[in-house]
């Protein structure tokens, strides 16, 4: 089990968490964030303060706010909030010696850098000519390799219900390899990794919770189990 960032801190004091982004309440609350295990999970609501998040922790990390590697510096809308600036990442003795920052919104952006730097062999070819889900898995697949601090925002976006299975693989091959992963989702699949931590934001603060007590394990089994009655009480029946 390889761990490189243990923990984060938020030097601001909470007086001063005035501005964007601590109008969200969980990152007003939040003085210090704890990675246990190999894979962490990061889940909430739309608006709870993920993206928001794993973007500080990435760019803190050396990465490029828009995704990338920490050799990336291109930039194409500047969007990231100033999170970054106030949060330290507490290190343990290990040092990675990989660092990627998978941001699913701005990805197409990612694939055109890697053109321009040249580096296309490094992803198994153009990501441009593959879909959006085929260019993730290419990543996965060809560009990580181990040893490495891999960052992800919701990388199931682009991916269907099999390519998230085989995202748990790679993930599983590369934690053999000692690499360690921050992810925010919004996958039950992604989430049934074992041994993971799931890390639940919500406006009263964070806190651990197991797969049973996701709301993504609940509202996915509850519409397998009723989907016909939920339907019906949605309206959408002729």
């Amino acid at each position: 089990m390889m761990i490189y960032i243990s923990h984060i801190i938020n030097n601001r004091s909470a007086e001063e968490r005035i501005n964007y982004p601590y109008h969200i309440p969980a990152l007003k609350q939040m003085d210090k964030l704890e990675f246990r295990k190999p894979v962490t999970f990061i889940i909430g609501e739309n608006g709870a303060g993920k993206s928001t998040l794993i973007e500080a922790i990435a760019i803190k990390a050396g990465c490029n706010p828009e995704g990338g590697s920490a050799n990336f510096n291109f930039s194409t809308h500047q969007s990231h909030s100033n999170l970054y600036e106030d949060i330290q990442l507490i290190r343990t003795v290990n040092r990675n010696k990989d660092t990627y920052f998978l941001r699913a919104e701005s990805f197409y952006n990612v694939a055109t850098a890697i053109i321009e730097y040249g580096t296309i062999a490094s992803y198994g070819g153009s990501l441009h000519d593959r879909s959006h889900g085929e260019s993730f898995l290419n990543l996965l697949h060809y560009r990580l390799s181990g040893k490495g601090l891999y960052i992800f925002d919701e990388p199931e976006s682009a991916l269907s219900i099999m390519s998230q299975y085989n995202m748990l693989i790679k993930i599983k091959e590369l934690v053999e390899k000692e690499s360690q992963f921050i992810i925010a989702t919004h996958s039950p699949f992604l989430l049934a990794y074992p041994g993971a931590d799931i890390i639940q934001i919500t406006n009263n603060g964070h806190e651990l919770v197991s797969l049973e007590e996701t709301e993504q394990f609940q509202m996915t089994k509850f519409f397998v189990e009723n989907y016909q009655s939920l339907i019906r009480e949605l309206g959408l029946t002729p």
